[in-house]
Parts: C-alpha cells; structure tokens; sequence
C-alpha cells in the first residue's frame, strides 16, 4: 500500500511532562484551517482508508468544503449516510466548513431506525455516498445528495423545505439520561475547543498518525479522531471496521503514532499475536474510551504490544473528552480515567451534595463544552442540565486526593439486593481476572425476596477450557465466594459465545436484563458490535 508522504514518526517525549507541552491554538473555524492547510500542505494525506488505499489530501477537504457551500444554504441540516470512511472524513469537515448542520447516522441502522430518526431530524437533505443507499429512503421526500471525492450532486429531488439550525455544526443522536431518544447540539466552536485541547494534550503534531478503527457516527471518532487530526495539521487511518487480524500489520505499514480505541477492541488485541518491536517502539499511546477499562484487560494489553494506554473518559454531551490520564506512562493513574480535561466536575451524593475524596457518588460537569440543551420532536429544546448549571451524566465514580477519577458504572446499573446496593463492575472485574475469561457483564435480575440479585454473562476462550462451560460457569462461582462478599457474589453463571453490544462495543446491559428475566435466550437480532452473538450457552445456578 503506497500512500503519498508518509510522515516520520512523532518525536521522543520522554523526559518532557505535560506541564511542558506547547498549548494547541484553536482554528476560528473548520473553513479557516482547511484553507490553512490546502495553502501549506495541499497535497498531503489527511485521511487514509486502511482497507482501500484510498486517501483525501487537504487540497481535496478545501474543494468539497467550497462545493457544499456553493449548493447547501448555511444552517441546512444534512445527515450524512455515509459508509467509506475516508468519503465521511470529507462529508464530514464539508458540511462543517460549509456552515450546515450535519447529522452523520450509523450506516448499519436498519430502515425502521433511519425513519425514526429521520422523523426527529426533521430535515430534508439528506447526502449518501452509494447508490444502493437510496432505496433506504423511498418514500420520506428528502433531497437525496450523493458524495464522491468528484464533488457532490444531487442524485434526487424531493421536497424543498429548509429547516436552518443557526449556530448548530453537528446533532448527535442520544438517549441521554432518561433513555428517551433526543439530539444533541454542538457548535463549530464546541468541536473545536475540545479538538485543540485533546490535540494539545496528545502532544499531536504534523509528524504524528493516529489510527481510529471506531464508529465515524459516533464523537469520539469525529472529535478525538477527524477533528483533532485538523487542528494538528496530522493525519488519520481509518477504517470501515475494525478488522483485528490485519491490525498489527497496517499499524506497522503505515507508520503509525497512537491509538484511538475502546475496551472491547483492547480486549480482542490483548489476546492475538504481538506487534513488531518496531510497532511497539514507534505507537506512544493507546488511548482508551467509551466505558471503563477493565485491569485485566488493560494489564494483558500493554504485556501483549508494549504499548501503555491512556485511559480517557467522555461523552457525547460534552463535545467527547471529560478526563484523560496525563501523557507520560510514569504519571498515569492504572484504573482512573485521568483529570478532567476543560471542563468542571464534582461527585454529588442522592442529595447532589459534593462528596470528599473516595467517596462513590454521580458525575456531573459544567462548561463552555457542556450542552445546555437536547433536542427532541420537533427541535422542541430539553434541558439537558439543572437551574443550578449542572449535568447529570448517569455515571457514578470517586475521585481520589489528587483529582484523578475512577469510574465504577452507571447509576441505573446499581444492583439493590435486599437493601444493599453494589456496582456490576466489582463482579466483572473478579471474572477477568482468570485468564481464560475475554469479556464478562453483570446485570440485575427481579428476586421475590431480595428484589434483585446479579447474573453474570462471559465469553471465554474454548481452547482454554478443560471442564466444559458447565464446569467453568462453577469455577467461576467458586472464584467469586472467594473474592467477594455474599451479597455482591453471581446467583448464576452465564457462558456465551459473545456479548450483545452497540457499535463501539461497550455491553448492552438493556438486552441482558431482558435475557436475565426468566432465563430467556440472550437476543442475536437487534445488536450490533465486535463480535456477532450466538444463541448457545450453558448456566450453572448458585444453590
């Protein structure tokens, strides 16, 4: 694979703390930096499709940037349907640099979920980037635009009503807190702030590659991957998928300088073969996000590559990052998600009172990166934080006396069993402790007595496993008494072929409860992630 002006790896950090590292300047906006970019380095690669070869060089962002504006009014919301990576990466910083609005969607949504939220959107382009795509909207009289690094067309006409969102760069779909479906805003100078901060704290450079196998729907890959890439003056491998058994090598062929993962994908490289001492001496970091990383996993990880994580937290309210661990390995903190990064957090107890170091409690955050408001039907605005100028992220941590956070869960993923009330991920963190264990995820289950007690759900090795799943599940029992007290132990052992998860693999504990309820089959229809689910499973009951 032969991509245009590879560049040299980043330079050696060592030595330097964070403290020291030149503040990332923030572009005026998307437009801004690209023509910066197109006049310095034009014919550059910015982006590259890992699986195709295929790149897009600043001179060509500038051009499709010029071409959207010349066809789509400022402020016209366009959610983009796009599934080549490196054809999102231009949509992408188009409709950014453009001044519309856009919503990029996960192009495995099936139609139902296109027409839901389509109907929240309420918009009436929409730009696609295979002609196939089309038919997915018959019938719902958009504007279909087709992207192509020629330009963009319009590949057919519906109806011509213009819903500007002034102000608006980017809605992201969530369910927030309340697990009902609503939008969020981010403006340009959202995205932009928080790209030149991570850029910033990365230590990114024009020398620097990343390598972000992860969702382009989803902020962490158009915030910490696509935008921050700008804003250095970088470039950035993507990839239409994760693909684990050519990861190592395209990591190796395309000089690559850190990572942009999550926990599953950690967990699956944690198990495979090793990188080349080159790969490990010339990657300086894996960053990890989207749900707290299990030790095990990251202990297995960093033995595997030789490349230390940097554990991150973030979420979409917040434009992505909220903390990050500092860039030097001697500095981090194993288990936290690092300090916050921009933006103000505390930990509040049932009362939203703060607590002291140590204590659990609920994250919340404010700042210029925060959201004030969600959208629902209809751009009707939902207050996303309290009078007091707080949001509640759903998250439960504690900090400890140095500022740093460690994640312990969700708040709507406490088990209460008869009164007392413990956290999923003290259970998952014993299962994986044994070796043979790839993946594990706690949920809750109605019990006439108690009200709930926990069931656990894992994905082992077969190779590994001498007794069966039957003799596993019981061992794993048996690893649990021991480790844990009696409250917090499993009622029952559930082996699975995979996990049911969303599309940046963390568990869908939703699915699981489901599955939990009455020994039902754990679902294979309606999940998406890392590993396809598979029906079959054995489960030992506690006595």
């Amino acid at each position: 694979m032969d991509f245009m002006n590879r560049p040299f790896l980043s330079a050696d950090l060592s030595g330097a703390g964070d403290s020291k590292l030149a503040v990332t300047p923030v572009p005026a906006s998307v437009r801004a930096r690209l023509d910066v970019l197109s006049r310095r380095c034009g014919d550059r690669a910015g982006y590259l499709d890992a699986g195709s070869g295929e790149v897009v060089t600043w001179s060509q962002a500038a051009r499709q940037a010029a071409d959207w504006a010349a066809l789509l009014p400022p402020g016209t919301v366009v959610p983009l349907r796009v599934t080549n990576p490196v054809a999102f990466c231009r949509a992408y910083l188009a409709g950014l640099a453009a001044g519309v609005c856009v919503a990029p969607l996960d192009p495995r949504a099936t139609t139902g979920e296109l027409a839901s939220i389509l109907g929240v959107l309420e918009a009436a382009d929409v730009v696609i980037d295979e002609e196939e795509a089309a038919a997915e909207f018959d019938g719902s009289g958009v504007n279909l635009w087709m992207t192509s690094a020629a330009g963009l067309r319009l590949a057919r006409r519906g109806h011509e009503v213009r819903l500007g969102a002034r102000g608006v760069a980017a809605l992201l779909p969530t369910s927030g807190t309340t697990g009902r479906p609503k939008l969020v805003p981010l403006s340009e100078s959202q995205l932009l702030r928080v790209a030149a901060r991570i850029a910033s704290h990365h230590a990114l450079t024009p020398q620097d590659r990343g390598y972000s196998p992860l969702p382009l729907s989803h902020v962490n890959a158009q915030v910490v991957g696509v935008l921050s890439t700008l804003v250095a003056g970088s470039s950035l491998v993507v990839e239409d998928r994760f693909h684990g058994s050519r990861f190592w090598a395209t990591a190796d062929e395309l000089d690559v300088s850190w990572l942009n993962l999550v926990p599953a994908i950690l967990g699956i490289l944690s198990e495979g073969a090793s990188p080349a001492h080159a790969v490990s001496r010339g990657v300086r970091f894996a960053r990890s996000a989207s749900a707290p990383l299990p030790a095990a996993v990251r202990k297995r990880f960093e033995e595997r590559s030789g490349v230390g994580v940097l554990e991150t937290y973030g979420m979409t309210e917040a434009a992505s990052q909220i903390a990050a661990n500092p860039l030097l390995g001697r500095e981090r903190q194993p288990g936290s998600v690092g300090r916050p990064t921009g933006v103000t957090v505390r930990i509040v107890d049932e009362d939203r009172h703060e607590l002291p170091a140590a204590e659990i409690g609920a994250v919340e955050l404010r700042g210029r990166n925060v959201v004030d408001v969600y959208l629902g039907r209809g751009r009707t605005p939902i207050p996303a934080r309290a009078t007091d100028g707080w949001l509640c992220t759903g998250d439960l941590a504690f900090r400890d006396p140095e500022g740093f956070l460690y994640l312990v869960g969700r708040s709507d993923d406490v088990i209460n069993r008869g009164g007392e009330k413990f956290h999923p991920r003290e259970i998952e963190e014993v299962l994986l402790g044994d070796s043979r264990i790839r993946s594990a995820a706690v949920v809750g289950r109605p019990h006439r007595l108690l009200g709930e007690e926990s069931v656990a759900y894992v994905v082992t090795d077969a190779d590994l496993v001498s007794s069966g799943r039957a003799g596993l599940a019981s061992e794993l029992l048996d690893r649990c008494r021991r480790a844990l007290s009696p409250h917090k132990q499993p009622a029952s052992v559930v082996v699975v072929d995979s996990l049911p998860t969303g599309p940046t693999g963390k568990p869908n504990r939703r699915a699981l409860r489901v599955a939990a309820v009455g020994d039902a089959p754990v679902p294979t229809t309606g999940t998406q992630g890392i590993r396809d689910l598979a029906a079959s499973r054995t489960e030992t009951a506690a006595p």
